[in-house]
């Protein structure tokens, strides 16, 4: 028996080793695990819409997330800007066994004036997500050809929804921010979880476009239930007037942030422009192929996008602490992991597309074909790659990326408009890997460049 025991905890002291090579985090493994339960369950909703939606209410579908992704120009990665400022004041601070704020009075007192901000910012920006972008795709879709799909309701009651979801933001970059890294990685690996379910069930009861802002409101349910059970101490040091030191915005906030709002303003024609343009141009069943496979892609760079983004306020503690040669050795082992997974998955899933119109499957029809989805995935391999590089500069308080981000959005946005509206899906995905592939040894210049720079006792503002 103990021999057994010994050689279990062995194999556990290994696997654990190996985990820690592969720069695994409790946190890393929740976001894998959400991901990864998103790209087990994605292909059954997508048989599901496969077998129950019209290829035009799949279009629309689709085309909501990406019409409704225009509140990247609302909330102009503000979040991140929380999550990375409240991080170097967490150095100083920590959690009591009640959930409550203690520590150095000054950190504890700019943390609070920083969370009172962004609350306030927030809930103007969900106001905006409800009526703004709620009028602005109800004109879209109107304009665009009539495919005999009931969309009106279904499309303000999201845009509700997901404004109060906007509000919340705040809430999980300040415990991003704050060290809880791992715990709201848990609430999105379960909300994933539930958020399926509730569309599984949506879809096989005949629920239509009413299917989003059902998982929605599922998803806001079991967000307030989290909140209310783990961090109802945690969130009451907020309601109070902080003394002392405060947070200056237009000295410190500002400089950063409208840097990150203008990179921001342009992500959303580097990443959601695609599906609207071809839902314009070539009606909603080119536009249902593509927001299906991009979202299969998409899921892609999801999975490698979990080794770095749960890393970011751990980066932020050790920049504030000058760690400066432990990060850069996490942040290469990380750089290396992202690659690896970004190629064994671009390969698997082209091979399951590829498969599928082999077979002549159904699901087939519904994706894009096997050239325009490999140029898709090329594009996602060479752009998500060094996605570790920008959460390690932006966890310096600043933003670098903003004049590349200007140019990557034009770019990339006029391209797909022009051979979009000619040659359709494949040339949304031609512009696309061209465009990502011009613009990444700028990428890597920027990352190299700061990184000197920073660390060499010189922060320049880019």
């Amino acid at each position: 028996m103990s021999f057994i025991v010994h050689m279990f905890k062995r194999v556990f002291r290994v696997v654990k080793e190996l985990l820690l090579r592969a720069q695994v985090t409790r946190a890393t493994v929740y976001g894998i695990m959400g991901t990864g339960w998103g790209v087990m369950t994605g292909p059954v909703t997508m048989i599901l819409i496969v077998i129950v939606f019209t290829p035009e209410v799949q279009g629309y579908y689709y085309t909501f997330s990406s019409v409704l992704a225009l509140n990247f120009l609302v909330e102009l990665g503000f979040s991140n800007i929380v999550k990375y400022f409240a991080s170097h004041e967490w150095a100083k601070l920590s959690l009591d066994q009640q959930g409550r704020i203690v520590g150095d009075a000054d950190a504890y007192s700019r943390l609070v004036s920083l969370g009172r901000v962004s609350f306030r910012w927030y809930l103007m920006a969900g106001a905006i997500v409800a009526l703004g972008i709620g009028t602005a795709g109800y004109l879209f879709f109107s304009r665009s050809p009539n495919a005999g799909v009931t969309w009106v309701a279904p499309w303000f009651t999201l845009c509700i929804l997901s404004g109060i979801n906007m509000a919340l933001m705040p809430v999980w970059s300040l415990l991003e921010g704050c060290n809880q890294v791992s715990q709201v990685y848990f609430f999105r690996t379960v909300g994933a979880v539930f958020v399926t379910l509730a569309i599984w069930t949506s879809i096989s009861l005949g629920a239509g476009l009413w299917t989003a802002s059902i998982s929605t409101m599922i998803l806001l349910v079991w967000a307030a239930v989290f909140l209310l059970r783990r961090y109802r101490h945690f969130l009451q040091s907020f309601f109070s007037r902080p003394a002392g030191a405060c947070v200056n915005w237009w000295g410190e906030i500002w400089q950063v942030q409208w840097r990150t709002a203008v990179s921001y303003l342009s992500g959303y024609f580097t990443y959601y422009i695609f599906t609207p343009i071809l839902f314009h141009f070539h009606g909603p069943v080119a536009a249902g192929q593509f927001g299906m496979s991009w979202a299969l892609v998409g899921a892609l760079g999801s999975v490698a996008a979990m080794w770095s983004a749960p890393r970011g306020p751990q980066f932020a503690v050790m920049i504030a602490l000058k760690e400066y040669k432990a990060i850069d050795h996490i942040l290469y082992r990380i750089i290396a992991v992202v690659l690896s997974v970004l190629l064994a998955g671009g390969l698997a899933i082209w091979l399951l597309v590829y498969g599928l119109n082999i077979l002549h499957y159904p699901l087939a029809a519904r994706l894009l074909p096997p050239l325009p989805m490999a140029l898709l995935l090329l594009g996602v391999v060479v752009g998500s790659v060094l996605h570790p590089t920008s959460v390690y500069l932006r966890a310096h308080k600043r933003e670098p990326y903003m004049v590349l981000s200007i140019v990557a959005g034009v770019i990339i946005g006029l391209s797909s408009l022009i051979l979009g509206r000619k040659f359709g899906a494949i040339g949304v995905a031609s512009a696309y890997l061209l465009s990502i592939i011009i613009l990444f040894p700028w990428n890597l210049v920027i990352f190299l460049n700061c990184r000197r720079k920073w660390h060499g006792g010189e922060i320049v503002s880019k």
